[in-house]
């Protein structure tokens, strides 16, 4: 979107609109709780300029926010996302065919641009070995869905308009199958359960998701889960999604109180269980080392294909980092002594 005025247009790279029942706050504060990688400097630098508006005028960085204002951030260039170059870089490609691609990502890697991730990222890759990929409602080529940039493990990638409209249809309907590998804090009471909560963004911290449990806010979340090995103070479950809301496993598996193992952003990344012990406490440290992120792994990835008809399923091993922190556990609960 870009807003014309006397002299050149300003291009918008952020829209927010405030929550009906939003406190009165500095806008440098509003923002800053919304758009990641963001500095209250920074903001107070585009404020300055001018460019921070509210309600179509441009306002200081002290302008207290209130319920239904619309605050933008405009600048004269487009957003960088928007400016997507291809760029020749490693890629494991596990299926391929003239409909779609099925990518298994590393962690560390971005899955497409947004602010302070401007290159380097799968996107990039993608748009840099194949031609003319569709795009889909968010201007993101190829792209059906996304998981986390330090989550591991599968996507799928749409090459034709056709097979684009047909993937995104089965996610929509649930479908496809997705699976995930999650290494979790604590020791669930069941083998098995399912977590049921409207996932949306922290009124608190909007970078983060929360569970909304009477479903009067955000979107319908469905999480199945399934213990496999328990380790003691940290089980290794499996995570089926029904539906895939950003962030939906990490939010759901801490609203029961099992957090991922160093999942910075929702606290796993604090030694939640075990003993006081210095011994304890430089084990999990080492454990965290060995894998520096969230445990999650996106391990099975399945689908009906877009010409086919044919039923498809893949599988990711698990990586190296998660394999190491995961015989770690097991060994440390095999020899365990309380």
């Amino acid at each position: 979107m870009d807003i014309k005025g006397f002299d050149d247009p300003l291009y918008e790279h952020f829209s927010f609109m405030a929550d009906t029942g939003q406190a009165p706050l500095r806008v440098d504060k509003f923002l800053m709780n919304r758009i990641e990688n963001a500095t209250r400097n920074k903001i107070q630098q585009a404020a300055k300029a001018g460019s921070v508006h509210v309600n179509g005028a441009a306002v200081k960085s002290n302008y207290k926010v209130k319920g239904g204002d619309t605050v933008q951030v405009l600048f004269a260039h487009p957003p960088h996302e928007n400016l997507l170059v291809g760029e020749d870089m490693p890629l494991c490609i596990i299926y391929e065919d003239d409909s779609l691609v099925v990518v298994d990502k590393p962690a560390g890697l971005v899955v497409h641009p947004g602010h302070g991730n401007y290159s380097g990222t799968l996107l990039n890759g993608l748009i840099y070995h194949f031609d003319n990929l569709p795009t889909n409602r968010n201007e993101r080529p190829g792209l059906v869905h996304r998981i986390d940039k330090d989550t591991s493990g599968l996507l799928v990638v749409a090459k034709t308009e056709y097979a684009m409209a047909h993937l995104a249809q089965q996610f929509f309907d649930k479908t496809s199958e997705r699976s995930y590998l999650a290494l979790v804090w604590g020791d669930p009471t069941d083998d098995k359960g399912t977590v049921v909560g409207h996932l949306g963004r922290d009124p608190k911290n909007r970078l983060l998701m929360t569970v909304f449990p009477e479903g009067d806010q955000g979107k319908e979340a469905v999480t199945h889960y399934e213990v496999l090995e328990r380790f003691g103070y940290v089980t290794l479950v499996q995570c089926r999604l029904e539906t895939g809301r950003t962030h939906q496993i990490r939010a759901h598996m801490k609203h029961i109180g099992h957090p991922l193992f160093n999942d910075m952003r929702y606290g796993g990344d604090k030694i939640l269980k075990g003993t006081t012990f210095t011994k304890y406490k430089q084990f999990v440290e080492n454990c965290f080392k060995v894998l520096p992120r969230q445990a999650l792994h996106a391990q099975t990835l399945g689908f009906t294909h877009p010409e086919s008809g044919k039923k498809m399923q893949f599988q990711s091993e698990l990586p190296e980092d998660f394999v190491a922190a995961v015989d770690k556990w097991r060994h440390y609960a095999k020899h365990r002594i309380d």
